[in-house]
């Protein structure tokens, strides 16, 4: 298991949120269960994300939904794997679904998540109510590299493992909230090295677009109008291959959508929200 303290447990114990343990072969996957009985909302998040770092997006949604959110393996409180490919973090996601007993989930997936999210709802293995993907890596065979490099990401694990601090969080995420960037610093070291560096090696080896045009509606795909990840083109070629799904810029985010424009960010997912439920109540 990563890095994890009993700091990191404390601070779970006040959340707010229901630990559960899934197990999936020799993975044991943690999530996080705000409970209630609105309809499951499955939040897959990004490559150093764990589940907690999600808290301030989730929890004024429990009017409309039952957050669930996962540690990715290699994550948080979850187990490492012996794989980091897109498909293996949707096996994950497969078993907190049947195990947990869900009913057809809305999947929220941002950045590494969001392609996690497109492999789950594409594949059919399990019925989703609807599918919302944030700043997805359009990375893949002939196209862009992605736009942070793998070194960049080894020196915030190398920072996380020392002992960061806020300040030292802000240097690459400028635009984020004090006390994202002091829960980043307490958490990031819960990431495992080695499976984020092999999930960082899967976005030149995966494309989001053999999964994406499969994703069955109601689907959106919601970027960052600043996005060095999902530029215009890339928001372009999202509607075009996929006519059914509803496109939504945030304006003067970047690929951290709801850490750099959280106002606009929860409008616009609260609206979606409300809307999905709606069409398929």
């Amino acid at each position: 298991m990563p890095d994890v303290t009993d700091g990191h447990l404390d601070e779970l114990r006040v959340l707010g949120a229901q630990s559960h343990h899934v197990r999936n072969g020799d993975v044991d996957v943690h999530v996080l269960d705000y409970g209630g009985d609105r309809p499951p909302l499955l939040v897959l998040p990004g490559i150093t994300s764990p589940a907690i770092t999600w808290d301030f997006v989730v929890a004024p949604l429990r009017d409309l939904v039952r957050p669930i959110v996962v540690d990715h393996r290699g994550r948080g409180l979850s187990s490492v794997g012996d794989g980091y490919t897109s498909a293996d973090f949707a096996d994950d996601a497969v078993a907190v679904v049947e195990q947990l007993a869900l009913e057809p989930p809305i999947v929220l997936g941002h950045s590494m998540g969001a392609r996690v999210g497109a492999v789950l709802s594409s594949s059919g293995r399990v019925p989703v109510r609807s599918t919302i993907l944030v700043d997805p890596p359009l990375t893949g065979p002939g196209r862009d590299p992605y736009p942070t490099t793998r070194a960049a990401f080894q020196a915030q694990l190398d920072q996380g493992y020392a002992g960061t601090t806020g300040d030292a969080v802000a240097a690459f995420y400028p635009k984020w909230p004090r006390a994202e960037l002091l829960l980043r610093a307490r958490w990031v070291a819960t990431c495992d090295e080695a499976a984020v560096l092999a999930s960082y090696d899967a976005f030149d080896h995966e494309d989001f677009f053999d999964w994406w045009p499969s994703v069955p509606a109601p689907a959106a795909f919601i970027h960052g109008g600043d996005s060095p990840v999902v530029t215009a083109d890339g928001a372009a070629e999202a509607a075009a291959v996929h006519p059914a799904a509803t496109i939504h810029r945030i304006p003067a985010a970047g690929h951290m959508v709801p850490w750099d424009a959280y106002a606009p960010f929860m409008s616009e997912l609260r609206a979606l929200l409300t809307e999905q439920l709606a069409a398929t109540s």
